[in-house]
């Protein structure tokens, strides 16, 4: 969005710092903002407690408390069934299906930028403001100056539609500038820690959270390279590929080395394990492909980079569109590529599409 107009502006709001900073910036710049706060949660306490997430009653009090100082109206907006429904009902089902979801992809897509946006458009704001750390200028994507704290990788699901009604004021800026301007402005979240794991698991305990919705179902660990039963489990939702804690295998391996998680076959309940090197993935198919770069679909190979988790390593790779899917060549093979997460490709520092990964070979 360009700021040499004023704007009608939706600042959504946390409960954290960068939230705030970003509204008060906003603000600041002229532009007729109102916070809000999504209540993600028909139990608050049912989610995070203490200052570790954006689903508590506190972090909604903080917003509020953020919103009186930078002097712009304040709402609360009850998201709780829509999140419920796209983002940990979709959690829970991509587990029971054997793929590793990322939960703040699916929010971002399904909540941030789809629910949320729509209401803004239809009670006539022109854009959505949130407290990510990236940058955008007119309409393109790129990674926040703050290497560590770059959160591109999850926006990377976002539409150029989308990206069209949204503004990051952080992406120039890098944490430590952010809880400084925090602290000047008098925002009492200026300290506030960060919020990490998953907002909607209160004790970060994942395998607890899906056997109490999934059940428990025991099943073999197997061995990739001799076929034996090494060991069981109480259920493959548990495991995720590339994890090699918490295995409990009974027979160590004959070279000593310690074993990984090759797949996981949610039909047979059996998990498949194997030495480091099984990992190794060279290509990697992507559905539901996104294109929001300024760059032409690649139905002809393109040179780019991809990033395969959050804060992940980048790999040089070819990538091209074949009908529905997205083939990526990686130029160096790649551990621990889970179905269910986000394939994000750059050039450079610009986002130019994503896709969610399918199978990796």
């Amino acid at each position: 969005m360009g700021s040499t107009q004023r704007l009608r502006v939706l600042a959504a709001m946390s409960g954290g710092v960068d939230s705030a900073v970003a509204a008060a910036r906003i603000a600041e710049a002229g532009h007729d903002v109102t916070g809000i706060h999504l209540a993600l949660s028909s139990n608050p306490q049912s989610y995070r407690t203490g200052a570790r997430g954006c689903c508590t009653l506190e972090d909604s009090r903080d917003a509020r408390r953020a919103a009186d100082v930078i002097g712009i109206p304040f709402y609360i907006w009850d998201m709780a069934e829509r999140f419920h429904h796209d983002v940990v009902e979709d959690f829970v089902n991509e587990y029971a299906a054997g793929r590793t979801p990322n939960p703040c992809l699916r929010c971002n897509e399904k909540i941030k930028f789809e629910a949320v946006l729509d209401r803004a458009l239809a009670l006539g704001f022109d854009a959505v403001a949130t407290g990510h750390h990236a940058r955008l200028s007119d309409g393109v994507l790129r990674r926040s100056v703050d290497e560590g704290k770059d959160q591109s990788y999850v926006l990377g699901v976002l539409t150029r539609e989308q990206l069209a009604h949204a503004i990051f004021p952080l992406g120039d800026s890098t944490k430590a500038q952010v809880r400084a301007e925090a602290a000047e402005r008098g925002l009492a979240v200026a300290d506030k820690p960060d919020s990490h794991d998953i907002c909607f698991i209160a004790d970060g305990d994942t395998r607890a959270f899906l056997s109490e919705r999934l059940g428990t179902s025991e099943g073999p660990i197997v061995d990739a390279l001799t076929g034996q039963v090494v060991g069981s489990h109480e259920g493959a939702f548990g495991f995720t590929v590339g994890q090699r804690k918490g295995l409990r295998i009974d027979h160590p391996a004959g070279d000593g080395r310690p074993r990984y998680v090759l797949s996981i076959e949610p039909v047979s309940n059996t998990v498949t394990v194997g030495p480091r090197a099984a990992l190794e993935v060279r290509g990697i198919v992507g559905e539901r492909p996104v294109w929001n770069g300024h760059v032409p679909e690649p139905y002809e190979p393109i040179r780019c980079t991809v990033q395969l988790r959050a804060h992940g390593e980048v790999y040089g790779c070819r990538a091209q569109l074949s009908g529905d899917l997205l083939h990526i060549e990686l130029d160096t093979p790649a551990t621990g590529v889970a179905p269910g997460q986000g394939a994000v490709l750059y050039d450079g520092d610009t986002v130019i599409g994503s896709a969610t990964i399918a199978s990796a070979v």
